[in-house]
């Protein structure tokens, strides 16, 4: 079976690493950390493609330990055991690495019973995962490990795998001519988007697209017959996922409308038309509010509209929606009047509902002292001063008018009637 380019050119030492640079420098505690072969448990967290692997490998081999892999979609606890029995070869004198691919995949029960080898010192781990640690591995373990995160590595850095990548075809196969496009390559470092890995199988694929030829050709052109596009990074349940709405929602509630239409965008993309629409209601309700109170009714229409149309045409009232509220006045009065009164309800501040305000329609709530509440519509201004508040409560504002006319101009006309009253 042929070995991948990918994996028979993967870097042996620290220095041809591609990226990584706030892990990998000089003076960094990781590369200290190597160098002394002192190995702590590791967390490696990062999207595909960036070198969680490769940097495991080369540990291994700088430290002279044994290095195991696994991965947690398929992997046991009989594995893991398997392992350890074998701890007293002479091949294991320097002691065992083992690097268990995405971790997020072990529920908490068997990660509990990794805690057994890791804490006997039998194993030293190396866990890599693309979701979030803080979200999916047990605190236990994130407690006794030191967690790197891994970026996507940059185009310009990508660049370079692709031209070392090519090189090394060359030498495998130098019988034939090779012609390579700068533009060709600018092409794929774009494609990859942060993976080294998806660049380095492109330029393979292109390389056995044209093996029958005596020329191979890295161009435009022929990248572009090979109908490639850019990958996107999405998975539904993790990570990136929430990033993205974090952002599509801080942009729009920051007033920046162009940020707001590039997450939109992004979204579009991955066909995530549930999250939008989830993410807009919520928005106009928290982040626009009483500023535009009918905000909201205008977006829940685009997103009726997006759901009958669908994509790619829901793209346009999804955008209408955004710039509304992107660039309408801001204000979260609303969500924080209702968490306050939660806050004060969850804390047990709950207190009885007034007499005046209990419900006295049947026939026996006078003799219980209910009634007296005084009907505010047969008042001047529809409006008469009694407390609607808990005894316990009272005098407690939870209502902050925002700075915007509004909410402004309400407060004015109640100050005034209020005001006349007393």
């Amino acid at each position: 079976m042929k070995i991948p380019l990918a994996e028979r050119i993967r870097p042996k030492s620290l220095d041809e690493v591609i990226g990584q640079e706030h892990l990998l420098g000089k003076k960094s505690f990781l590369t200290k950390m190597i160098e002394s072969k002192g190995i702590y448990n590791m967390i490696f967290f990062g999207p595909p493609g960036v070198g969680k692997t490769t940097l495991a490998n080369i540990i291994a081999e700088q430290t002279n330990r044994k290095l195991y892999k696994l991965n947690a979609t398929n992997a046991t606890l009989s594995d893991i055991k398997e392992i350890t029995e074998k701890l007293n070869d002479l091949m294991h004198t320097n002691g065992v690495l083992l690097y268990l691919d995405e971790i997020q995949n072990f529920n908490k029960k068997q990660q509990q019973a990794l805690l057994e080898y890791m804490e006997n010192g039998k194993i030293t781990l190396i866990a890599s995962t693309t979701e979030n640690p803080y979200f999916y591995v047990y605190k236990a373990i994130l407690s006794r490990s030191v967690i790197f995160e891994f970026k996507p590595v940059s185009e310009k850095e990508i660049e370079k795998s692709i031209y070392r990548a090519i090189e090394f075809i060359k030498k495998e196969d130098f019988s034939r001519d090779y012609k390579v496009e700068k533009a060709c390559v600018e092409k794929i470092a774009q494609l990859s988007n942060g993976d080294v890995r998806q660049a380095i199988n492109l330029v393979e694929i292109i390389y056995e697209h044209q093996k029958m030829n005596n020329t191979i050709e890295y161009s435009s052109e022929v990248l572009s017959n090979l109908g490639q596009n850019k990958v996107v990074n999405y998975d539904i349940s993790g990570n990136e996922h929430y990033d993205l709405l974090s952002a599509f929602q801080k942009s729009i509630r920051g007033s920046d409308a162009d940020a707001a239409i590039h997450y939109l965008a992004r979204l579009v993309v991955v066909g995530d038309l549930t999250s939008i629409i989830r993410r807009l209601l919520v928005i106009s309700a928290e982040d626009i509010g009483l500023a535009y109170p009918t905000a909201i009714s205008i977006v829940k229409s685009c997103c009726d509209s997006a759901l009958q149309l669908g994509f790619p045409e829901a793209k346009l009232p999804l955008s209408q929606a955004v710039l509304l509220l992107a660039t309408a006045p801001k204000s979260h009065s609303a969500c924080m009047a209702i968490e306050a009164a939660m806050r004060d309800i969850q804390g047990e501040r709950v207190g009885e509902v007034p007499v005046h305000i209990r419900d006295a329609h049947y026939s026996g709530a006078s003799k219980l002292g209910y009634g007296e509440y005084k009907y505010p519509h047969i008042f001047p201004n529809h409006w008469v001063e009694q407390e609607y508040l808990p005894g316990n409560l009272v005098g407690k504002k939870y209502y902050v008018e925002g700075e915007n006319k509004f909410e402004q101009a309400v407060k004015s006309y109640w100050d005034k009637i209020k005001g006349n009253e007393r």
